[in-house]
């Protein structure tokens, strides 16, 4: 199969055709349609029960943070330039020593082997054909170990205690899994207001209930194409990836998810972290600049400014509102961002104000239970795409030609 980097060296050089929309899309079958990332959502609601689907799509208490993060992307407009030849453009990136064929990667999502069969091995499949970064969640329902063995270069994106003995042997773990590359996600000290996960039906781990089995009986193709498929395949999920030892099964009437001393995770254990872990560490959840320098001065490789898609503090900034700023602080340290990414047109209002790659999550998620791989490289393809055809537009035909002179803010439009 090659290396991962001879794999994204390949697809970085894969041409785009930005005139394909005028032969009808980039797919057939039922992909046809799928013309946008946001159309995959429609897709996914149909298809999955109502608890899976507000899993995916809800954010904690009024959604505010979760629908600023896309207002927030509106309120930039783009400054083009015109009659320059774009006619040799590239997208790719250097990141912590490997090269990426586009400047976005998969976020950390829990659970997406109840979304799609396989979820996991096949969210890090598509973006390791794809040459783009895929970061594995913690809360995932199959062994990082086995995720490494089919996407060798993913990433591990932790949720860790505030105990030390914990710590280090789950990160023995992960270095023994050949994982380069930690995400630390910082902004969990105590689980956020999910009360649309409760209006939805949704727990975790999922309690078997008769609302449950009703909405997987209205929807045959994920109870026998996800559901019964993994049971039998693959035997009952565990939450798999927490901790060094197995968690607890993801159907169970009784057991508690084990959020256990999050609370007391602190600064002290990001020192611990680096001490032991000589891969590149990466802190997740970061929306204040003094925050940023301090995980720089903690000897962190790269942050992403994140509010966790809204899903713990409702109301925090989004991190486009933040980014300039931390970038700013931070010097040279790669500062990356999550949440609202949509459009190529996201992609690139991010790398204007200083982002070094984004991450998405829910589209890539919503794709993967829709068309398995299938759907999941759809999904990336049509991102590269737009961000292709938005360089030729603006008259940029590098990353490094990308910066604020392309952009103008709504508040800076006189009032009229």
């Amino acid at each position: 199969m090659g290396s991962p980097d001879t794999m994204r060296a390949n697809v970085a050089a894969a041409p785009i055709d930005p005139w394909k929309a005028f032969s009808g899309g980039a797919a057939r079958g039922r992909l046809a349609g799928v013309l946008a990332l946001d159309d995959f959502e429609a897709l996914a609601r149909a298809k999955l029960p109502r608890p899976i689907f507000g899993y995916v799509a809800g954010a904690a208490e009024t959604n505010a943070s979760l629908a600023d993060n896309r207002n927030a992307f509106a309120q930039w407009g783009f400054v083009p330039r015109v009659l320059r030849d774009v006619s040799a453009r590239s997208q790719t990136i250097e990141l912590f020593g490997s090269t990426y064929a586009a400047p976005f990667g998969i976020a950390p999502m829990g659970l997406a082997a109840l979304t799609a069969f396989d979820g996991d091995r096949v969210l890090a499949r598509a973006a390791m054909k794809s040459g783009i970064p895929f970061v594995l969640s913690a809360t995932s329902l199959t062994r990082l170990e086995e995720v490494l063995e089919a996407a060798p270069g993913s990433w591990f994106q932790a949720y860790l205690p505030g105990e030390d003995s914990r710590i280090a042997a789950l990160l023995d773990r992960v270095r023994a899994a050949g994982c380069g590359t930690l995400v630390v996600t910082v902004d969990l000290p105590v689980a956020g207001n999910r009360e649309n996960n409760i209006r939805a039906g949704f727990s975790t781990p999922l309690r078997p209930n008769l609302r449950l089995v009703w909405d997987g009986l209205l929807r045959p193709g994920w109870l026998a194409g996800t559901l019964l498929r993994t049971l039998l395949v693959r035997g009952m999920p565990h939450f798999e990836n927490s901790f060094a030892e197995r968690g607890a099964p993801l159907l169970s009437s009784k057991a508690a998810r084990d959020f256990s001393n999050r609370a007391q995770f602190s600064w002290r254990h990001i020192e611990r972290i680096r001490d032991i872990w000589k891969g590149k560490l990466v802190l997740k959840g970061i929306l204040s600049p003094e925050d940023a320098v301090l995980a720089k001065k903690t000897g962190a490789d790269g942050v992403i400014v994140s509010n966790h898609g809204g899903r713990q503090l409702d109301g925090a900034v989004s991190a486009l509102r933040v980014l300039a700023s931390i970038v700013r602080e931070t010097g040279d340290m790669p500062v990356m961002m999550d949440g609202g990414i949509r459009r190529g047109s996201d992609v690139i209002k991010a790398l204007a104000l200083g982002a070094r790659c984004v991450f998405v999550g829910r589209p890539f998620n919503y794709a993967a239970s829709v068309g398995g791989e299938a759907g999941v490289l759809h999904a990336i393809d049509l991102l590269r795409s737009e961000i292709d055809r938005n360089l030729a537009m603006l008259g940029i035909d590098r990353l490094s030609g990308i910066d604020r002179s392309i952009l103008r803010h709504a508040a800076a439009d006189p009032v009229m």
